[in-house]
């Protein structure tokens, strides 16, 4: 699985490729249509579609002479579980670090009151 974690990766590092996955994300599309918002020829289109059909984050079908792009979500699916781990992680240390500053903070908070008592009776 570390495999499909590496191949989404990649074809998410291209910002063309999440243009795309977010333009699939609100239902098929040609390859024409995918084409549409870019500066680049069909071949270069076809050349990113490739990329992300591998990494299987699309599925490209077949309807005459219309050839639909769809989304999979399974690959972002994984990478999403996958950096949970880490957002638990950081999680805990942000308690931690919350933690240790709330107690940085009480001493402190007594020498401030203790120096205005004595600040009242002179």
């Amino acid at each position: 699985m570390s495999d499909q974690l590496s191949m989404t990766f990649s074809a998410l590092a291209d910002p063309t490729r999440r243009a795309i996955l977010a333009r699939l994300a609100s239902g098929e599309a040609s390859v024409t249509e995918l084409s549409e918002p870019f500066a680049m020829s069909m071949p270069a289109v076809s050349k990113h579609l490739k990329v992300l059909e591998r990494a299987g984050l699309i599925a490209r079908g077949r309807e005459a002479q219309w050839r639909p792009c769809q989304l999979k979500a399974d690959p972002i699916e994984y990478v999403a579980k996958w950096a949970e781990h880490y957002r638990i992680f950081f999680e805990q240390s942000l308690d931690r670090l919350d933690d240790y500053l709330r107690k940085m903070k009480k001493p402190k908070a007594k020498k401030e009151k203790k120096h205005d008592r004595q600040k009242r009776k002179r």
